[in-house]
């Protein structure tokens, strides 16, 4: 008689939860949908592009992320107030990145494109700051601007000239210093005075002298190759 071999116990199969599929099918989804956005837009507002990157990393990888514009605007903030330059010097950002805008009157004499001594020391430490190596991403660009006081001279036959002479003048001492030696990070610019800040005459014609000190500066941009799509 034939002996029956041992019965083999079933063995149930455990039921995979599969949900997680769904919320992580979600967020990619969102992803690609958010960057298409940005590849069609001709300029990404760059504080809204790292609050939506740092919110993604938080809830979805858990973990925090370090908002370059905002620790440059930090560091910027921190060689002003050391250098004492808060009168002549206001570091902001906005939709592109950041704007430090320095009044002329302290760093260009009048009529002039030559650095003062405290406009050289307050760039070097700028430079310095700008060569590090997590800052070497950032674009630079210098814009020259003046009030509407006429100006005719051998060098400077008008405010474009002279706006250009000292945006320029900013740029080849950052480069004197190493900011950029490949020339592919930093442009000058001249707006002369078609772009101030407050009207440089009242109602009837008058010159308004706060005014056109405000309207006599240079403008620092820096922002990430990424902000902007040429």
């Amino acid at each position: 008689m034939a002996r029956r071999g041992r019965e083999i116990p079933k063995v149930e199969e455990e039921e995979v939860n599969e949900d997680w599929l769904a919320t992580y099918a979600d967020a990619i989804t969102l992803l690609m949908a958010f960057f298409v956005m940005l590849v069609s837009f001709s300029k990404v507002e760059l504080p809204v592009f790292e609050k939506v990157q740092a919110g993604i990393a938080e809830q979805i990888g858990k973990r925090d992320i370090v908002r370059p514009t905002q620790v440059l605007e930090t560091d910027l903030k921190d060689v002003v107030f050391n250098m004492a330059m808060d009168s002549a010097v206001n570091v902001s950002t906005d939709d592109e990145g950041i704007l430090m805008e320095m009044g002329s009157g302290s760093f260009f004499q009048p009529g002039s494109a030559n650095l003062t001594k405290d406009a050289v020391l307050f760039l070097k430490d700028v430079a310095d700051l700008l060569k590090e190596p997590r800052y070497l991403g950032f674009q630079i660009e210098v814009t020259g601007h003046t009030d509407d006081t006429p100006i005719s001279s051998p060098r400077f036959p008008s405010n474009w000239e002279l706006a250009a002479g000292r945006s320029i003048a900013v740029v080849r001492f950052f480069s004197a210093l190493g900011v950029d030696p490949d020339q592919k990070r930093m442009r000058a610019i001249s707006y002369g005075d078609t772009k101030p800040k407050l009207p440089n005459r009242d109602d009837s014609g008058n010159p308004i002298a706060e005014n056109r000190e405000a309207n006599r500066r240079i403008e620092i941009r820096v922002f990430p190759k990424y902000s902007r799509v040429f």
